[in-house]
């Protein structure tokens, strides 16, 4: 692959970064909290945005895009591929590495349970940022579902940002 793809992303202390309903209310309610996170540092280093479908709903329901200026790719069996002519709808993952590739995309933000798990098992993630929020969900959609083989990280550092949450970051290793 001529790309490098990276997740950043919150989680509850227990590993889930959504209610069983797709909510996060209990991290936007929290997020400000954390001071800086380095995220608009991440997505401005970012040239394209993989989302799956649910991740791309949510994003409808913010007050404004938040990924103008970056080509977004959307992961859905079901989505219609002409819904919204800020994003481009792939069907499979292979379909999406061809555009990718094709496209020379660089660095690759992945965003949502799913289109994470999928890119990490198809050896395709390279990097992992996740930021802990000090709060347990007891259930919801969690991070990681199965995987068919253990996935060796290398740990690169854990900082403590402002109250309670924490963030570490990983290199997987291929």
């Amino acid at each position: 692959m001529s790309f490098h793809a990276a997740a950043f992303i919150a989680t509850s202390l227990d590993g889930y970064i959504a209610r069983p309903d797709g909510s996060i209310d209990w991290l936007t309610t929290r997020a400000e909290q954390a001071g800086e996170t380095g995220y608009d540092e991440f997505m401005s280093s970012i040239d394209t945005v993989v989302l799956g479908r649910n991740t791309y709903e949510l994003a409808l329901t913010y007050d404004s895009w938040p990924y103008e200026g970056k080509q977004v790719e959307v992961l859905s069996r079901t989505l219609d591929p002409d819904t919204d002519d800020r994003i481009l709808v792939h069907r499979t993952l292979e379909a999406l590495v061809e555009t990718l590739t094709d496209r020379g995309a660089q660095r690759i933000y992945t965003d949502g349970a799913r289109t994470i798990q999928t890119f990490l098992t198809a050896g395709l993630l390279n990097e992992l940022t996740i930021t802990t929020a000090p709060v347990l969900l007891g259930t919801g959609i969690p991070l990681f579902g199965p995987l068919d083989a253990d996935v060796p990280l290398t740990h690169n550092a854990t900082r403590t940002l402002k109250a309670g949450f924490t963030q570490s970051d990983y290199t997987i290793q291929h």
